[in-house]
């Protein structure tokens, strides 16, 4: 082959600009225009790289963003969990940490939605005795003991004093005061002789010293009481308050339970003393039910150095919020062992009347008030009362008749909760509430929501569901009615819901 012939070859193969397989300008073309076009297509080639290039790079940080939000917010949400665990976990072993084995057998289990008694005890533990006899419980006795009767579904609290030196037989250690079984065995055996004279199973248990006791009152802000009488004891509890309402700081709420010569023109004064400390209770257990749960748990938190008990901190917010709704005013019940004052080998004993006390354990039991006759309440008119309600739930006070079944109210059945607002929601929250508590709710919405007022209508012989919840919902008793307005009769009870719900 020629030197000619190659060069045409290799011209048919390279373009004029040196580009393999291009087609060759034309040879008229100016020089300048043909490098100017080439450029052209240079640029585009490169900016579409350019640009595909940058959106993988995007899409990749983009991407790598997204799995370092979501690794950070697993983080904070493992942290958070990790530190909430730590801050329950020292809550509970403040609370519970202390307490015995025995005492732990000794507390009978119940189902969750059955009322169960809880024994409460006021030690007269303090620093100076501890440092100075020693912490063996041998060295201590139960000052106050009260036995509590807890009824999530039926919205009830009782509690009934047992007094000090209440005489009770023990068995090998004959018969002695109620307290003295703090120093024979412990909160075990307290529980033990408690839950034989009373002849109730006890599941619960909390102590607390009176000198941690101010630090409860305090830690909630203190407590609103209305002394009946003026209630002067300077010389023995270090207390001067007149009759009307007070609020109380923790060291005058704790000299006012300890107070009992302030009544000394009034009769035993250990008995006084034992309604207001019952009282007080119901005081404290108001301040706490108006906190919300994050604040109940802190609460809890700051009480936990206070009290020893049975409960977790999720056991006592989860009680709480059970008990929301209740009417302190009319379902907090309060009553004493009814005994009999005797001098006996130069000691006052309390010698229990056996078949009033019998009477009065089965009332309890029942979810009744102790009493069945105010008169029955010898220390109500100079001490302080519970709410504003009489502290007898029977019918016609002083009558001794209990409630007709028709009106006591009961928490079962099932239940149409219809919501009668604008308010979205509004029917769910409030079956979630009355499931809380023993019923079973189907939620839906009213024919209009231009409701005002709740009404809760029965079908059949479902009154007492009604007015169960009535009670639960915070419905007034005059609306309770018999369903006669054609709502579903497929249900025990339809409640109405209106904007007195939503509010």
């Amino acid at each position: 082959m020629t030197s000619a012939e190659q060069a045409r070859r290799s011209e048919s193969r390279y373009s004029r600009d040196g580009r393999y397989g291009a087609q060759a300008a034309p040879v008229d073309q100016p020089r300048t225009t043909r490098r100017s076009s080439t450029s052209a297509r240079h640029i585009a080639s490169r900016s579409e790289g350019i640009d595909a290039y940058t959106a993988k790079r995007k899409k990749k940080t983009r991407g790598r963003i997204f799995k370092g939000v979501l690794i950070t917010l697993l983080v904070a949400f493992v942290g958070i969990c990790g530190a909430t665990a730590a801050f329950f976990f020292d809550i509970n072993n403040r609370l519970t940490g202390d307490l015995p084995e025995d005492l732990r057998e000794q507390l009978v289990a119940v189902d969750p939605q059955d009322p169960f008694y809880m024994l409460l005890l006021g030690v007269d533990k303090s620093e100076e005795r501890s440092g100075e006899w020693g912490s063996s419980t041998a060295n201590f006795r139960a000052d106050t003991i009260i036995l509590a009767r807890i009824d999530p579904p039926a919205q009830k609290v009782t509690l009934v004093s047992i007094p000090r030196d209440t005489m009770v037989d023990m068995g090998e250690h004959g018969e002695d005061k109620i307290n003295a079984a703090y120093s024979y065995g412990g909160a075990a055996y307290m529980v033990e002789v408690v839950s034989d004279f009373a002849g109730v199973d006890i599941s619960q248990y909390a102590e607390i010293d009176f000198e941690q006791f101010t630090s409860i009152v305090d830690t909630i802000g203190g407590i609103e009481v209305t002394l009946p009488v003026d209630v002067i004891d300077e010389t023995w509890a270090g207390i001067n308050l007149t009759a009307g309402t007070h609020q109380l700081d923790g060291a005058t709420a704790l000299a006012l339970v300890r107070s009992r010569h302030a009544y000394d023109a009034y009769g035993g004064g250990d008995f006084y003393r034992a309604a207001n400390q019952r009282a007080v209770i119901a005081a404290i257990v108001r301040k706490i039910l108006q906190q919300d749960p994050f604040t109940m748990a802190t609460t809890v938190s700051e009480l936990a150095g206070s009290v020893t008990t049975s409960m977790s901190v999720t056991d006592i917010v989860s009680l709480a919020m059970q008990f929301q709704n209740l009417d302190i005013d009319h379902n907090f019940y309060s009553g004493q062992t009814p005994t009999i004052s005797e001098y006996i080998n130069n000691l006052w004993y309390e010698i229990p009347d056996e078949a009033a006390w019998k009477e009065m354990m089965e009332r309890v039991d029942a979810g009744l008030s102790p009493y069945s006759d105010a008169s029955q309440d010898f220390t109500a008119d100079a001490t302080i009362p519970i709410g504003e309600g009489s502290n007898i739930s029977d019918s016609g006070e002083g009558s001794g008749t209990q409630t007709d079944a028709e009106d006591e109210a009961t928490f079962s059945g099932t239940v149409q909760v219809l919501n009668g607002t604008m308010t979205s929601g509004l029917a769910a929250s409030k079956s979630a509430e009355l499931e809380a508590v023993g019923f079973t709710p189907n939620a839906g919405n009213a024919a209009s929501s231009d409701h005002t007022t709740s009404m809760v209508y029965y079908n059949g012989d479902a009154r007492s569901a009604a007015l169960g919840v009535a009670q639960t919902l915070g419905i007034d008793k005059t609306n309770v009615v018999e369903n006669t307005e054609g709502y579903s009769t497929e249900f025990n009870v339809v409640v109405v819901l209106g904007t007195d719900q939503a509010s």
